[in-house]
């Protein structure tokens, strides 16, 4: 086993993108990677934390903007307790990813991207399949919104880029912004 290293600081990953862009893939391969170096890490991940704490929570603006404000006081929390935080989540809203970005401090953004004919292909949960057969409306990335992020730290192309890639561009952002030496 790995001795854990002690970060004075810990910080904040911060996935976004619509569903079937590879957010939980990257957050998985990241966590693992990050653990092998010996830190402490945690994924928090939208999807879990929302079935977990509140099942019967809707989709509208107001209910994901109180979804997206739990998830960042628990980075917060987590962060200033020397451990690494990856959230996976859509987080569709700018404005909310800005108040995450404030209110943790040591922040990551990474925009996740996948062309919607690829996220279409993948469809994990089966939404975009629903949406265009039109059982669903408002599909976020889809005929719902999603703002993209105008400045995220780091970009990943999941249609482009391997897994392992990606897990090393987050990497070397947070050697970069000396959240790691």
């Amino acid at each position: 086993m790995t001795d854990l290293k002690n970060l004075e600081r810990g910080f904040t990953i911060w996935l976004t993108g619509p569903s079937g862009a590879g957010k939980t893939t990257l957050a998985v391969k990241l966590a693992r990677k990050l653990r092998e170096m010996g830190y402490r890490v945690e994924i928090l991940d939208g999807d879990t934390i929302r079935k977990t704490l509140y099942p019967e929570l809707g989709f509208s603006k107001e209910a994901r903007e109180m979804h997206n404000r739990v998830v960042i006081h628990m980075a917060k929390l987590l962060s200033r307790n020397g451990v690494i935080a990856i959230v996976s989540l859509i987080s569709p809203y700018r404005a909310v990813r800005e108040y995450a970005r404030k209110e943790i401090g040591d922040f990551i953004e990474v925009y996740v991207y996948a062309p919607l004919e690829v996220r279409i292909q993948r469809d994990p949960k089966g939404l975009y399949a629903k949406a265009l057969r039109g059982e669903i409306k408002g599909l976020t990335g889809y005929d719902g919104v999603y703002e993209e992020p105008e400045n995220p730290e780091v970009k990943v192309d999941s249609s482009k880029m391997t897994p392992e890639e990606e897990v090393e561009a987050v990497i070397r952002k947070a050697r970069e912004m000396g959240y790691l030496p």
